[in-house]
């Protein structure tokens, strides 16, 4: 049996004795000879997704692809709506707690490749018989030596244009706005949405670039000194410190910074491309550190960052971060009990 590794290329058969090698395998025939979607046997919600580009189904033919970020564009078979048990299930898919495992070919003869694991993004609310979806391949991005060997040409995606609540036309500039509303997860989009957009889960992307994080804790230290040097604090300019670069990511807070009367501002700042409702990653310890030091803890979320521009639209939240966002463990440290 092959152990199951990231950007190889498998047989069905290959796959079905990594997940159910307890059942019999018959080629062209039965749930893992053909099926395109299939449970993985005591795994309620785990899945192995097949996907050849390209294929029809009686007069559907499936419009699928993958972008340069990541996003893969999937639609079930064409039988199911979107009150069936199997679409409720994916569209309530999590991919903290559950896995949906995505092999690719792009010609019928030839293996698939595995991209990793899949978390939802979106899904068309307006059409079945098939559903549409997005996908994030969470596993991204792939080799392009394994991108050539399975035939894969990611689409590219020209970021959507932004409407901005203020202009924000200069380099080195916050525009700071007002918190925005939060979001529902999982309820999907309208068609005429679910067809321009393909964002990628900007989230996760934005957890792996040290470059986008540390572009943003330097827009702010900048924008820090340079308030405090207008309202003629020059003293308390000199004190500005990046404690991130001196001391690392331990310390619960990016920037020391100040008020113009002098008062401590322990700043933590988050960065992304994405738009304001991006989710991000936080530390138990940041979450502490603003419990501990609510008044004078200051989180900036720079969202819609231009790296060419270094610009940004900017909100803040302000005091005890635990009693104003809504926190989802992604993993536990056990102790017996």
């Amino acid at each position: 049996m092959r152990n199951l590794k990231l950007w190889e290329e498998y047989s069905r058969e290959d796959v079905h004795d990594i997940f159910s090698p307890d059942t019999e395998f018959t080629p062209q025939s039965g749930t893992w000879g053909l099926h395109g979607m299939i449970r993985i046997p005591d795994r309620l919600n785990d899945w192995v997704f097949f996907v050849t580009f390209g294929q029809e189904q009686g007069d559907h033919v499936f419009d699928e692809s993958v972008t340069d970020d990541g996003v893969l564009s999937w639609q079930s078979q064409p039988r199911y709506e979107l009150n069936s048990d199997v679409i409720k299930s994916l569209i309530s898919h999590d991919d903290r707690v559950s896995n949906i495992h995505f092999f690719l070919r792009t010609k019928k003869t030839s293996k698939y490749g595995y991209l990793g694991r899949l978390g939802y993004l979106t899904h068309d609310t307006e059409r079945e018989k098939p559903v549409y979806f997005q996908w994030q391949i969470l596993d991204w991005p792939a080799p392009e030596n394994f991108l050539g060997l399975i035939g894969l040409k990611p689409l590219v995606i020209a970021p959507p244009e932004v409407v901005k609540p203020k202009a924000t036309a200069k380099t080195n500039e916050l525009v700071f706005v007002s918190k925005p509303k939060p979001i529902t997860r999982n309820v999907g989009t309208k068609t005429n949405e679910f067809k321009s957009r393909k964002s990628p889960d900007y989230g996760l992307i934005d957890s792996n670039n040290k470059k986008l994080g540390l572009e943003g804790e330097l827009l702010v230290l900048d924008q820090e000194i340079e308030k405090l040097k207008r309202a003629g604090r020059l003293d308390l300019a000199e004190r500005v410190l990046h404690v991130s670069a001196v001391e690392g990511d331990g310390a619960g807070y990016d920037v020391k910074s100040f008020d113009v009367n002098g008062d401590i501002k322990y700043i933590e700042i988050k960065t992304t491309k994405g738009s304001a409702q991006t989710p991000f990653f936080i530390s138990p310890n940041e979450v502490e550190f603003s419990r501990q030091h609510s008044k004078h803890y200051f989180l900036y979320r720079l969202y819609e960052f231009d790296m060419d521009k270094r610009n940004a639209n900017v909100f803040v939240i302000d005091g005890d971060l635990s009693k104003q966002i809504s926190l989802t463990a992604t993993q536990y440290k056990a102790y017996l009990s």
